[in-house]
């Protein structure tokens, strides 16, 4: 059954959680203005996951894995396809630093995003590529 609710709040009874669904499946609700015009989504995709030795993901959304390609190199993997490769990307890196670097750790895009993946590398000033603690990445399209 199609209709609108047209509200100020949603909220969830006391002991209940709020849930926002979608007929398409994973795909995010989208958010319109007023002449229903999308003006935005939900996180499309997010990971954290373990850079150095054995890269393994801790915890994830839309991630079906991640592609070690070498020293701080790697592509993240997308479960469902991004309808295009025009989405922005937030990261994360968590790393130990070197002593002369003052601990900036500088993010390059290795390729053009696709609607399956984004390739990048990781460098850090005095040190060149490496492998961060821990690299997290949010998805937004």
């Amino acid at each position: 059954m199609a209709g609108t609710i047209v509200a100020d709040t949603l909220q969830a009874a006391s002991t209940s959680t709020l849930v926002l669904k979608n007929g398409v499946a994973n795909t995010p609700p989208t958010i319109q203005d007023s002449a229903g015009t999308q003006i935005g989504t939900f996180c499309r995709a997010w990971v954290n996951f373990n850079g150095t030795g054995t890269v393994a993901i801790r915890a994830s959304f839309n991630v079906s894995s991640i592609t070690d390609n070498g020293t701080g190199n790697y592509t993240v993997n997308f479960t469902t396809a991004m309808p295009d490769g025009n989405y922005s990307i937030a990261q994360t890196l968590f790393a130990q630093a070197s002593s002369n670097d003052g601990g900036v750790a500088v993010i390059a895009w290795g390729t053009t995003p696709s609607t399956t993946s984004f390739n990048m590398v990781t460098d850090q000033r005095s040190v060149g590529e490496y492998d961060p603690t821990i690299v997290c990445f949010s998805v937004f399209r």
